[in-house]
């Protein structure tokens, strides 16, 4: 296998802005960096992930008062399902962060000081347009006309006409270094989003607007009474919280900087032009990449949202299909980068060619003929050409293939490599046919069956960041054992000794993907 990095990395989501429930979007970016997380882990890295819930700013004020209760009453429930869907999920973080939490105000006052000694905050009036729900400033030019003369911001937010005393930030003084950081290659990805965030760049930039003094749902900013921080301000200070910062703590000496920030597309501006900005001002090492994902569009490609009535509830995916079907549909379907659509239909179509008939059915097939015809014993054996070119092609794809294009973040290539090592082992098993071979051959039955087990094993371990629980399901039958199922350490051949030399049998094996049906409601 090829070098690669294996130095400590740190992976964040963006934290979702819980004024609401969770929805299928929020599920796509949390399996995408759980799929990561696992998959450097995998690799023999030092991972350590961070997702959460940020919770302050006047849209969270707003809707507390809107339902006539606190907005920490409000933050308190609504943050609880963002961390229920995690580990329904199964997506297994290091720290689940919360921006009410005391570390977190102290850390964002931490930047703040750091920021205003570097002679970068100034006390002034601001005026302009804000959206709520974004939490952002807007200029008049990047605005839109809605209906009834109603502005609107480039996401299609309503804004508001905005007049209060405010710190500014001089992020305008940044400027040639953030397309320094922004014009190199690898920094922000994909191209489409760098070359956005250039070009905005490269238009001037204004000094940034970082408190508030209308509301007071935040974080105080330090020596004030009544000014709270920017949202952004605290939000993106979260990464940096989650590590110990201010404190010199191990966990920042070894994770800081980040390896990567995952985050929709429609937040890059605030994490590849304000947070670098921030980290500049605060002398603080800017982060390895910051990578902006697509958006799961809903069946006929519209956007979901609450107000369109279209939003779904990934609890109720992962219960119809469940989780590993989702959490595979979701990485396979769409090019990471690029919008995609998901459909109950596209899901059952998907995981019952591809992991019902394709893989359930190989791994079924394949163990209940060693259980039934060689009593579920094994025995050393001599590859013949056939067997050798399809372990070395299923090798290929699982070892080198798979965790390339993972490495770059192109899930859907590397399972696309993954599945047709699979489709191989089934044209094999097709072309071998060792039901024939029982009765004309049984020694040859005996290689062919035991070639298929040990190609199993690679096509076990290589899937475990996409389908976790079903994978080990399968590694568990197979009798590879949990300190062997890393791309560092399975070494197909001494697994398969092993198992000859301690005697292991293959029992009667368990099912891994049964058969999809799609719900008779799922008109509704």
């Amino acid at each position: 296998m090829a070098e690669h990095d294996l130095s400590p990395f740190y992976l964040t989501t963006a934290i979702s802005y819980p004024n609401g429930r969770p929805h299928i979007g929020h599920a796509y970016e949390a399996i995408a960096a759980d799929v990561i997380a696992r998959f450097q882990r995998l690799r023999g890295r030092d991972v350590r992930f961070q997702t959460g819930t940020d919770e302050h700013g006047l849209k969270m004020a707003r809707k507390a008062e809107e339902q006539g209760r606190t907005a920490r009453d409000l933050a308190d429930e609504m943050s609880s399902y963002f961390q229920q869907m995690c580990d329904v999920l199964n997506v297994k973080y290091d720290r689940f962060i919360r921006t009410v939490e005391d570390d977190h105000h102290r850390a964002s006052q931490a930047i703040w000081q750091r920021m205003e000694a570097a002679g970068d905050l100034y006390l002034d009036r601001y005026e302009g347009w804000y959206s709520v729900r974004d939490e952002a400033y807007y200029d008049e030019s990047e605005l839109k006309q809605g209906e009834g003369g109603q502005k609107l911001s480039p996401q299609d937010t309503p804004v508001e006409w905005t007049v209060e005393e405010s710190w500014f930030f001089r992020l305008s003084k940044y400027q040639d270094q953030l397309l320094d950081w922004l014009k190199t290659p690898g920094n922000v990805e994909p191209a489409s989003r760098r070359n956005e965030m250039v070009a905005f760049v490269e238009g001037g930039l204004r000094d940034l607007s970082v408190s508030r003094t209308s509301f007071d749902w935040g974080v105080k900013v330090p020596g004030s009474d009544n000014h709270v921080m920017y949202v952004w301000v605290d939000a993106l200070t979260n990464y940096l919280t989650g590590l110990g910062f201010p404190d010199e703590t191990a966990n920042m000496e070894k994770f800081w900087p980040a390896g990567l920030h995952l985050i929709g597309k429609d937040i890059v501006r605030f994490h590849t032009v304000y947070w670098p900005a921030f980290l500049m001002s605060a002398d603080l090492p800017l982060p390895k990449q910051v990578f902006g994902h697509g958006f799961l569009l809903a069946r006929g490609g519209e956007k979901m949202s609450k107000s369109l009535g279209n939003v779904v509830d990934p609890l109720d995916l992962a219960e119809t299909f469940g989780v590993d079907a989702l959490r595979y549909f979701l990485m396979r379907e769409v090019a990471f980068g690029q919008d995609g659509s998901y459909s109950p239909e596209a899901i059952v179509t998907r995981a019952n060619a591809e992991l019902a008939n394709s893989f359930g059915n190989l791994a079924q097939r394949t163990l209940s003929m060693i259980n039934k015809n060689m009593d579920g014993n094994l025995e050393a054996f001599e590859l013949a050409d056939a067997d050798t070119q399809l372990l070395d092609l299923v090798r290929g794809a699982c070892m080198v293939d798979l965790p390339r294009e993972f490495d770059n973040l192109a899930f859907s290539t590397g399972i696309e490599a993954w599945i047709k090592a699979v489709y191989a082992c089934n044209q094999y098993v097709d072309e071998q046919a060792p039901w024939t071979l029982k009765k004309t051959d049984p020694e040859r039955m005996k290689v062919v069956l035991q070639t298929l087990l040990r190609a199993l094993g690679y096509l076990g371990v290589a899937i475990q960041p996409v389908v976790p629980e079903k994978a080990a399901l399968l590694l568990d039958q197979l009798g590879i054992a949990d300190n062997a199922r890393s791309f560092a350490s399975f070494d197909e051949p001494a697994w398969f000794d092993g198992l000859v030399t301690s005697g292991f049998t293959i029992a009667k094996p368990t099912p891994i993907f049964p058969r999809l049906e799609l719900p008779e409601t799922e008109d509704a």
